[in-house]
Parts: C-alpha cells; sequence; structure tokens
C-alpha cells in the first residue's frame, strides 16, 4: 500500500479485503504523505511501515486475487488485481 500524495492519512476503520472476502480492519495506524506500509498475513510486530494480521493461513492466492482498500465510509479507494481473475 502506498500513499501518493503528500499528505499522511488516518487510516482507523478502513479496510483490506480479499476477493474471498477476508478482511483486515485498520486501526489507529498513520501512514505518512508518499510513504509505503506493508500487510503481512502472518504474524509479527507492526511498526511503522509493516503490519501483521496475525492470520495462520494464507490469505492472498498467489495465482489470481484481487485487493480491495475501502475508506471509514466503505468507498472503494483501490483495487489490485493479479492472475486470470481479470
Amino acid at each position: 500500500m502506498r500513499d501518493t500524495t503528500c499528505q499522511p492519512v488516518n487510516l482507523r476503520g478502513w479496510t483490506l479485503r480479499d476477493s474471498d472476502g477476508n478482511r483486515y480492519r485498520f486501526n489507529d495506524t498513520r501512514i505518512g504523505g508518499r510513504a509505503t506500509l506493508r500487510i503481512h498475513t502472518g504474524s509479527g510486530r507492526d511498526t511503522r511501515t509493516d503490519l501483521f494480521q496475525g492470520k495462520r493461513d494464507h490469505v492472498w492466492d498467489n495465482r489470481a486475487d484481487t485487493a480491495t482498500l475501502r475508506d471509514d465510509q466503505n468507498r472503494t479507494v483501490d483495487t489490485e488485481t493479479w492472475g486470470s481473475r481479470r
């Protein structure tokens, strides 16, 4: 995930979903302007640049999937699709 604006964004209440309906909801997380934030499926320690969902099973399908980022008003902010589901 990358903030392409110059302004920081608070992601509280935003969600990241895959095409199977798996959802990650952001807590009080800020991403700086032009910063990158990586979302990991497994466990780890959250930092300013990496967040961990704490899931034991894989969420993202390597062959084909869609990631959808929605804001706290449930508006789609960004979508990324890869593989044969295009």
